[in-house]
């Protein structure tokens, strides 16, 4: 049995370790605590070590070799209990080292391990010999290991002026090939350059005759372009004329003979109209009656301007519309403005439509109302109100125009009336034989 803390004079209790104790002992006392640590109870256990009962021994020395070393440091108790093991595992060594003659043999750390935990007479003597020894081995061994990496690294050294020697010739031989090549190729580029020079003065002269060539082809082309655009316009001008010929054989004397047929209803409308209106009797004026004179009892031409009509009075444009075969071409958007600009154009449209229509209807006049089609975003879906013609301009021609254009187009001597307010376009009706009147007279008749 081993003796308890008070132990007789012969064991080593009172001894004590003056250094710190050597790593490889110390491996070596936490791997024979981790291999007794298994045999002991939970309660034989010191409390900091009970969390590693069930821990395997690799990972128990692994995980609690510091607390196991100071636990056996501190508790006798528990060094004493894992001497017992040491000694049921390693009987042959425990005796020896309670004889004090440790096997020569055996490996000092273990002996210096097992002195540390069974604590006989000297072990501290063992253990510091164990501790120099593994020192002395380790520089041995690190000695054996300097030398081993210096003899490799004689031979890696050998082997590496060996290399560079034979790289030093071969680079030497690849530098002599390459000066060769290297003025072989000074040879041959001095040779290209100048066939290049030669080439690049070829190639000026023939740039200079291509451009040459190509000014000339240029001006040809121009020529023959222009002379193209010529003959295509003479081929135009010569087809337009063709058509309008062919045009003009089909359409001109069914045009001339509506125009004369137009002014001739006029003209018999006229005088049908002239004749119910003056409901002449039978002729027997003799011509002393039709001298101008004032008579007894009759208006004088003073009397008469009195009775005459306001510039701006609406009757003026109902007795124009009253005419035979009175047409009224309407300044669509000149007279909606001037009536009610605040609307939209649509609005605007189908309000002077609907009362033209209307008045289409109480007259018999034919109505025509032309609008600008340079304000329209989109085409206009529009249907006609029974009676007025609807017409908007062309993209490049203002509603003044086509309102020029049909007042042209009427024959000579037909009523033509035109609302407007713009004096452009008065004046010039005017001077082709139409009446024009103003806007809000027109708004006046068809409110």
């Amino acid at each position: 049995m081993v003796e308890t803390a008070g132990g007789g004079p012969g064991d080593g209790t009172a001894e004590v370790l003056d250094r710190p104790l050597p790593d490889g002992v110390r491996r070596r006392v936490v791997q024979i605590v981790s291999d007794g640590f298994g045999g002991l109870t939970l309660g034989e256990l010191p409390a900091q070590l009970r969390q590693y009962a069930r821990f395997a021994p690799n990972r128990r020395a692994k995980f609690a070799g510091n607390a196991m070393a100071a636990a056996l440091e501190t508790d006798t108790l528990f060094r004493q209990r894992i001497g017992e093991k040491l000694r049921e595992a390693q009987p042959e060594l425990a005796g020896a080292l309670d004889s004090g003659s440790p096997p020569p043999a055996a490996d000092p750390l273990d002996v210096a391990a097992a002195a540390y935990v069974l604590r006989p007479a000297g072990w501290v003597k063992l253990v510091a010999a164990a501790g120099e020894e593994a020192q002395r081995a380790d520089a041995e061994r690190a000695d054996e290991e300097s030398r081993a990496e210096l003899e490799r690294l004689r031979e890696e050294l050998d082997r590496a002026r060996e290399q560079t020697r034979s790289e030093t010739e071969r680079l030497r031989a690849e530098l002599d090939a390459a000066k060769k090549e290297a003025e072989s190729l000074h040879r041959k580029l001095r040779a290209a350059l100048s066939d290049v020079k030669r080439g690049e003065a070829a190639l000026r002269k023939l740039q200079g005759e291509l451009e040459a060539g190509r000014a000339e082809g240029q001006s040809l082309l121009s020529a023959a372009e222009s002379e193209g655009r010529r003959l295509k316009a003479r081929l135009g001008e010569a087809e337009a004329a063709l058509e309008a010929s062919r045009r003009a054989a089909r359409e001109g004397r069914s045009v001339e003979d509506m125009r004369l047929r137009l002014l001739l209803d006029t003209v018999l409308d006229a005088a049908q109209g002239l004749r119910r209106e003056l409901a002449l009797p039978p002729v027997s004026v003799r011509p002393a009656e039709t001298v101008d004179a004032v008579e007894p009892g009759r208006m004088t031409p003073k009397d008469i301007a009195a009775r005459a009509l306001s510039e701006h009075d609406p009757a003026i444009l109902n007795q124009l519309l009253a005419l035979p075969q009175a047409h009224l071409v309407v300044d669509g958007y000149n007279v909606t403005k001037t009536g009610y600009p605040q609307m939209p154009l649509e609005k605007q449209r189908l309000r002077l439509l609907g009362q033209l229509s209307q008045l289409a209807a109480q007259t018999g006049a034919e109505v025509t109302c032309v609008f600008d089609g340079a304000e329209l975003a989109a085409p206009v879906l529009l249907a006609p109100p029974r009676g007025v013609r609807v017409l908007f301009s062309k993209p490049g021609v203002t509603a003044d125009e086509l309102i020029r254009q049909l007042v042209r187009a009427e024959p000579p001597g037909r009523p033509v009336i035109v609302a407007s307010t713009d004096r452009e376009v008065a004046d010039g009706v005017a001077k082709a034989g139409a009446r024009p009147v103003a806007s809000a007279m027109l708004l006046k008749r068809l409110s």
